[in-house]
């Protein structure tokens, strides 16, 4: 193998909440982000049933999901339920699963674009030519997720495969960032930061430096080209 991944890993309750119900797990082949969703009690469960499932994994995402969504059933209150936003790799390549309002995004050549699509109430206004991105990320209710994995009601996920290049950056965040922070702004950190874990904190801060009203966290992933000594 020729390329390797940097992750880094950043993450924070906010300035308002005492409970952080994001929950987090990344190792070489899989990273993943899940934010709880019924209140800290039922939030957190659920999130961190979601990164267990994915830690004992390994293999397609699909059934993954699926076996998240079963446990979720079987083992927390009505209510509990968490987004997710997970990538696997297969070398070069790599296998996005996504439900609810986390994000995926890239920044390849200094452009940075959205892998995710978010699956609430305003994109599902956006996508029907009712309303505008811009009314849609200042919109009061942006945060209500129609897709999540939810004891008693999960969705299913998307899965997609892309292919990755060496220099790319990945973020994998929850939406306490992309709610509260100028996606311009997100932008020029990652291209501007060359330390994923100082692009991450820095994310973070951002956030923070809004009001930090949710739950913070941020996955970059950096893939990079093996030096010759290390093949």
């Amino acid at each position: 193998m020729t390329h390797e991944l940097r992750i880094a890993v950043a993450t924070d309750p906010g300035l308002v909440r005492e409970h952080n119900e994001d929950s987090v797990y990344v190792r070489q082949d899989l990273q993943a982000v899940a934010d709880g969703m019924g209140g800290h009690e039922y939030g957190e469960v659920a999130s961190a049933l979601a990164v267990n499932v994915l830690a004992d994994w390994r293999g397609d995402l699909g059934p993954a999901v699926a076996e998240i969504a079963r446990r979720l059933d079987a083992e927390t209150p009505q209510g509990a339920g968490t987004t997710l936003t997970a990538m696997r790799w297969e070398g070069l390549a790599f296998q996005l699963a996504h439900i609810g309002d986390s994000r995926a995004y890239v920044l390849r050549e200094g452009e940075l674009r959205q892998l995710s699509h978010d699956h609430t109430m305003v994109q599902a206004l956006v996508d029907a030519g009712r309303m505008t991105p811009e009314e849609a990320a200042n919109h009061p209710r942006r945060a209500y997720v129609l897709r999540a994995l939810q004891s008693g009601n999960s969705h299913e996920p998307d899965l997609s495969w892309h292919q990755a290049k060496v220099e790319d950056r990945y973020l994998i965040c929850s939406d306490g960032l992309t709610d509260y922070a100028d996606l311009a702004e997100v932008h020029e950190i990652l291209l501007s930061t060359e330390d994923g874990t100082d692009a991450a904190w820095q994310l973070v801060a951002l956030a923070n430096g809004n009001g930090g009203p949710d739950n913070i966290t941020c996955v970059v992933i950096d893939v990079v080209r093996k030096k010759w000594w290390q093949r």
